[in-house]
């Protein structure tokens, strides 16, 4: 892997990519990009632009957003007249759909809309890249009084309508399953669009498997609890389709995440964050995904030392880096326990120092940690301060159109009410507004930044009534999050001591059996690893 970093760096050098021997085998029809894949995008554009906009849609099909722009940007140079280079920069510059709309500020969507004026003026000689640009066009323009719902809705149709006119158009067939992909509904259960696109792209991945923008793609369309072992074959190619990529080493981390194997990602995001030295987010985002997985197998020294080393690199103005920051320290206080920690929690980097009012989302995470630490600590009235913070959160989350959030931020705010009643001895009332507050949570979906809610609302309703001294009740909740978010540690182990309590012994010893087999290389004493070993030998 010595040479990702060069290989990255030097995006517009056609040579480093494609090797004597490689270009005298290549087809008409294939383009090799060693360590980045095979792409093939014809373009109207002259031979030596042709082979740097392959690279460029490598870079583009692997979100290596910085270096696809500069790609972009080099193929025009070399092709004036090759009108397809700024449609690829505009692509680059809206950089990840599954963000949308985080990021898509006035001033970035004008740098679009310039992009694709560039395309037109520097010449778009078939109607076929008249059609692309057309496409973007259309989400992009007239973005100041047109609400995002209506121009993510005509991009994806456009997309539909452009795959559809052009079938032989491998990459028209790519792009439109990753817009509609994209393009889905958080409360739709069913997982239409994803389903729709994983359609699309499960023929293409068996026609080509070293395609990154198709194994990528697959992944973020299975990317949900009951369809994520779909994406499994995928996830397991995606990384020796791109190794070059840090998204690529990163993204299969997302199927392991949701089918629990803890070690796979691990060792995919270890990878990851060591190549992404010049990358603007890759090294925090999957350092968090790091994080989770080593806290689900009791390796809470080893999470402490992934994070330390994503916070000595420099603090990077990005909601993927910012939203890293503030869940990194809270999951390792949350998962052990420690509600006076968590209660005391500081923005990292500080607030004084970095632009928090930029990611009400990724500051929120702080304020729900906080609300839970100081709620479980017995403090209502620090609980609810932070329950009004995270009012304001949710209210600058909206005045951000930041539609998704503001609705995620809510339920993070109903969470920590709940547990305020809780602290003020009014069980009753803190089951109630939990049990709604974990509805809500389970009607929608996680966003991609993160692996996991710190603590599922559900698993904290659990934990209630098990305190309520109704086992019974907390083992169905526990039963509940261990469907969804598989190999738990904290799920399981308070399944265990629900079993018990409910007198379920062979539950209660089935369980320990699963925690002894997960926290089986522990590096961290946890009671409830002790507890489920002493079960297991009794």
């Amino acid at each position: 892997m010595r040479g990702t970093l060069s290989v990255l760096r030097s995006v517009t050098a056609a040579s480093l990519f494609v090797s004597p021997a490689i270009a005298q085998t290549q087809t008409a029809h294939q383009h090799a990009i060693p360590r980045l894949g095979t792409v093939e995008f014809r373009v109207a554009c002259n031979a030596d632009a042709q082979t740097e906009f392959n690279t460029a849609m490598a870079l583009y099909h692997s979100f290596a957003w910085p270096q696809a722009v500069a790609a972009f940007a080099g193929v025009a140079r070399t092709d004036p007249a090759c009108g397809m280079a700024h449609w690829g920069r505009a692509m680059s510059i809206l950089e990840n759909p599954f963000g949308w709309p985080a990021g898509l500020t006035p001033q970035r969507l004008d740098s679009v809309v310039a992009a694709l004026d560039a395309a037109q003026a520097a010449g778009l000689t078939t109607k076929r890249e008249q059609d692309y640009v057309a496409a973007v066009g259309v989400f992009a323009r007239g973005h100041a009084t047109k609400p995002y719902p209506e121009r993510i809705n005509a991009f994806d149709a456009a997309m539909a309508s452009l795959m559809a006119s052009y079938r032989d158009d491998t990459e028209a067939k790519i792009l439109s399953a990753l817009i509609t992909s994209a393009n889905f509904v958080p409360t739709d259960k069913s997982y239409t669009n994803q389903l729709k696109a994983a359609a699309i792209l499960e023929p293409l991945f068996k026609e080509y498997p070293n395609h990154p923008g198709v194994a990528h793609y697959l992944i973020h369309s299975y990317d949900y609890p009951p369809i994520a072992e779909k994406g499994l074959p995928a996830a397991k190619a995606y990384a020796q389709i791109a190794p070059d990529a840090p998204h690529a080493l990163h993204m299969p981390s997302h199927i392991f995440t949701r089918v629990g194997y803890w070690k796979d990602s691990i060792a995919a995001n270890r990878e990851s964050a060591r190549v992404s030295t010049d990358s603007v987010f890759d090294g925090h985002h999957a350092t968090d995904y790091m994080v989770y997985a080593h806290l689900q197998l009791a390796q809470d020294a080893a999470a402490r030392q992934a994070m330390a080393a994503s916070q000595s690199r420099p603090a990077v103005d990005n909601f993927g880096a910012a939203y890293a920051y503030a869940a990194m320290p809270a999951r390792l206080l949350l998962e052990a326990g420690d509600w006076s920690g968590a209660a005391a929690l500081s923005l990292d980097p500080k607030k004084d120092t970095y632009p928090w009012q930029k990611y009400p989302q990724a500051e929120a995470v702080n304020a729900l940690a906080r609300g839970i630490g100081t709620a479980r600590s017995g403090n209502a009235a620090a609980a609810r301060e932070e329950q009004a913070r995270l009012v304001a959160l949710r209210d600058a989350a909206r005045a951000a159109q930041l539609t998704y959030w503001a609705g995620q931020i809510d339920i993070q705010a109903a969470i920590v009410g709940a547990l305020a009643l809780c602290a003020d001895g009014k069980s009753d009332a803190c089951i109630a507004e939990l049990t709604a507050a974990a509805a809500r949570e389970d009607a929608t979906e996680k966003h991609v930044v993160t692996p996991g809610p710190l603590l599922p609302a559900r698993e904290l309703l659990a934990e209630t009534l098990l305190a309520a001294n109704k086992p019974a009740e907390s083992l169905a909740q526990y039963e509940s999050v261990m469907k969804k978010e598989p190999n738990r540690y904290r799920a399981i182990a308070g399944a265990m001591a629900a079993a018990r309590a409910a007198g379920d012994d062979k539950r209660a010893r089935a369980l320990a059996a699963e925690l002894v087999k997960l926290g089986s290389e522990a590096d961290t004493p946890r009671d409830s690893l002790r507890q489920a070993k002493e079960l297991g030998a009794g």
